[in-house]
């Protein structure tokens, strides 16, 4: 690959994700609302919990990380530590597009896939001398996935299948003339942590703590079991909806899909709560900081509640501020993304919409004394 074509793969796949951060304003959209991330939310209605699909998740006590022995286990998901939840409501599915159809035609809300750019404000979170790209690139968009050709040696550079696609939205996931029309029960995708929040905020709800999706993904199950299900990987295919065949050249649906599928399409956990592993990636609340786990193992005794990291930090991505997120997609497979295990995590900027990302929901537990 030429310097132009190598310059040009990698500015779509990171500095382009980037470009959400220079939307203009929505005006749907608040410097409250941004003030407010983090902050616990009241106790709710009954009825939101019901309407929701909400499930009660007990509190507990976990090793929160990589087990012992796991070999696809990646080092920001070490060393594991002890940590304990208290009880809290978990939404058993990912948000759908219907639901976030509701919420869209309720407030009018526009996601930040949808929103104009800014060149100016762009470049400000660029390394210094990033030429400007072409006005064909700083336009409304998303990432969408598209297979390759020819099979993939190098798995390092992803934008060999990630492309930057104008007018690609929740509302249209693969692009301009893709609808989500007979897919109102998959979940929706393209959804930056703007969108997600706002949606949250519209509810009453807010996102999980990385260490309550984890300990949710459990189930209960024991902490030497690297997936939701049991000790194995053998029972994938009927257990997730992940890439099986080659990736990313050949998906043989051997699961049932090869894109996103219908929510509960696959058994739940132990807690009643379904795709915690595959189908979309999901937003946590929690800073992404690669010395995190690292940190909490320096104290004393059981980590309570922890909130995550006080700032962002990865030294791969250092213009960026990343939260994380959790249970891999329809795109992970054992030769690229093993992030079907439950301590698999990974960071993604805020403004960064993809089309296998979005998120499920959580509301405190709070009971009247």
């Amino acid at each position: 690959m030429n310097l132009s074509k190598k310059y040009i793969a990698f500015y779509i796949l990171l500095a382009m994700a980037l470009l959400c951060a220079c939307k203009q304003n929505d005006p749907t959209s608040s410097k409250k609302e941004t003030e407010q991330i983090g902050q616990v939310v009241p106790l709710v209605d009954s009825t939101i919990i019901k309407e929701n699909g909400m499930i009660l998740i007990p509190g507990g006590a976990f090793e929160q990380g990589a087990i012992p022995g796991d070999r696809m286990a990646m080092h920001h998901e070490k060393p594991s530590h002890r940590v304990t939840v208290n009880p809290f409501y978990m939404k058993a599915t990912e948000v759908t597009n219907s639901e976030f159809q509701k919420f869209v035609a309720t407030t009018g809300y526009r996601t930040v896939a949808e929103r104009a750019l800014d060149w100016q404000e762009l470049r400000k979170q660029l390394p210094s001398g990033t030429p400007k790209p072409h006005d064909s690139l700083l336009q409304p968009g998303s990432l969408v996935f598209q297979k390759t050709q020819m099979p993939v040696t190098d798995f390092r550079d992803v934008s060999q299948w990630w492309v930057w696609t104008v007018g690609a939205s929740w509302k249209h996931p693969h692009g301009p003339g893709s609808s989500i029309q007979g897919k109102e029960n998959h979940p929706v995708v393209h959804i930056a942590y703007e969108d997600a929040r706002a949606y949250c905020n519209w509810l009453g709800a807010r996102l999980p703590t990385e260490a309550e999706w984890e300990y949710a993904a459990r189930g209960g199950m024991a902490t030497s079991t690297p997936y939701p299900w049991d000790a194995t990987n053998k029972k994938l295919a009927v257990q997730a909806n992940t890439w099986t065949g080659t990736f990313p050249i050949n998906n043989d649906e051997n699961d049932g899909y090869e894109g996103t599928a219908p929510v509960g399409s696959y058994p739940p956990n132990k807690f009643g709560l379904y795709d915690m592993s595959g189908n979309v990636w999901e937003w946590t609340n929690d800073w992404y900081h690669t010395q995190y786990y690292a940190e909490l193992t320096k104290k004393a005794g059981p980590i309570d509640n922890p909130k995550g990291a006080a700032t962002a930090f990865n030294p791969n991505n250092p213009y960026a501020k990343e939260k994380v997120i959790k249970g891999g997609s329809f795109l992970c497979n054992a030769s690229y993304c093993a992030s079907y295990r439950i301590s698999a995590r990974m960071a993604n900027t805020l403004d960064s919409a993809q089309e296998h990302l979005g998120f499920r929901i959580v509301m405190e537990y709070n009971p009247k004394k």
